[in-house]
């Protein structure tokens, strides 16, 4: 079989999401040490770090029905990454929790635009073939492990008085790789959009969108209790790093050879497939975490649980949100799972902590994941009847 081309613009893509992650690599584990070195309490932490997923629910909504409505798609990326990098300096000023909390919610008003934004872009790019989806992608998790392990370098020799620099610096280049994008010249005629709401009516995609809620809800017992869990069970802080590192790596492994993988099972089964390896992960974790081979293997599997299940997520939304709806749909999509499900599900697992114990923060969200199963199941039966019609 010959080898299909890349997109025109797989160097920008592939550079945006080096950068934007890169940048979610510096701010997401270091900036709660930031704000506990300018004085903030606990609880003022936890509110300023959540505010990352609440903005998630909001932000992408409206800068993807203003990029969909305007066809103004780079031009708006470029917007976003420019306000992001100008509010950020806020964070070299902020003394006070209420300085703090209105600089986080610029922030994040601006930056969950840019993941969304940049896969509507490439997914456009690509005109419905994704042969190399996870080539580019790939891309993002290179530049997330790189951030993480650098910056936790820089940090340990310079202090955490760097964190706003790195992350300044990682936003320009994000804005380097918002500026040289370029809009994608449509293949059909410009035509009146279709109905977003009438979209989400369809049993179909309500029961898609409820699997993916309940999948990053049951995530959220990783993103925010995992490593916490670990060292009450005797890890070491660099243990618990080179275990994330590992499930990041073997996202990046999965992400290079998805092609195949997709041709050969397709969406369907490997959805279905990431969602039971879900339910098996969280049980490990749950149930056998003080073994470490079966802790490592929990994490391998996060090749599944995320790469594979983000992969499946995008060419199946290709069903219902192609062409002029791209931004809107990846959006959605970012906004109900890991906005609504990453908030909810965070704080559902806090529950589970304080009542239940450690353990049965993984329990539940084995269960989650079961029920996203059942959800995702429910929503490839539905599919016989015709997508609206574009």
């Amino acid at each position: 079989m010959p080898q299909k081309p890349w997109p025109e613009q797989a160097f920008n893509f592939g550079f945006f999401f080096f950068a934007y992650y890169g940048f979610i690599g510096i701010f997401s584990p270091y900036a709660s040490l930031y704000f506990a070195h300018r004085g903030m309490t606990a609880p003022e932490i936890g509110v300023l770090m959540s505010l990352m997923q609440v903005m998630r629910i909001f932000g992408p909504n409206l800068w993807g029905w203003v990029a969909d409505r305007s066809g103004q798609r780079v031009g708006v990326l470029r917007m976003t990454a420019l306000a992001a990098t100008v509010v950020f300096t806020g964070m070299f000023f902020g003394q006070t929790f209420a300085q703090f909390f209105m600089v986080m919610v610029a922030i994040n008003a601006f930056t969950s635009a840019q993941g969304p934004l940049s896969e509507a872009l490439m997914l456009s790019a690509m005109r419905g073939d994704l042969t190399h989806y996870g080539r580019l992608r790939l891309w993002g998790s290179i530049g997330f492990i790189v951030a993480v392990t650098l910056g936790g370098e820089v940090l340990d020799w310079r202090g955490v008085t760097l964190v706003p620099w790195l992350g300044w610096a990682m936003l320009g280049l994000v804005l380097l790789a918002a500026l040289r994008m370029r809009e994608t010249v449509p293949t059909a005629p410009a035509q009146a959009l279709p109905s977003v709401m009438a979209i989400l009516r369809q049993r179909e995609v309500m029961a898609f969108f409820a699997s993916s809620f309940l999948m990053i809800a049951a995530h959220a017992s990783l993103y925010v209790f995992l490593s916490l869990y670990l060292a009450q069970l005797g890890y070491s802080k660099t243990m618990i790093g080179l275990l994330w590192s590992l499930g990041v790596v073997a996202e990046i492994g999965f992400f290079y050879y998805q092609a195949p993988l997709f041709r050969r099972y397709g969406v369907r089964a490997l959805l279905l497939a990431s969602l039971l390896m879900a339910v098996a992960r969280f049980l490990i974790i749950g149930t056998g975490a003080q073994s470490l081979p079966w802790l490592l293997a929990a994490q391998l599997l996060h090749a599944g649980t995320f790469g594979t299940h983000h992969s499946a997520c995008v060419m199946r939304m290709q069903r219902w949100f192609s062409g002029p709806l791209q931004a809107s749909g990846q959006a959605l999509y970012i906004s109900i799972s890991y906005g609504l499900g990453g908030t909810i599900g965070g704080l559902l697992m806090s529950l589970c902590w304080d009542r239940f114990g450690a353990a049965s923060v993984f329990v539940a969200a084995a269960l989650m994941s079961l029920l996203g199963l059942a959800a995702a199941v429910l929503s490839f039966r539905w599919q016989s009847f015709p997508p609206v019609s574009r």
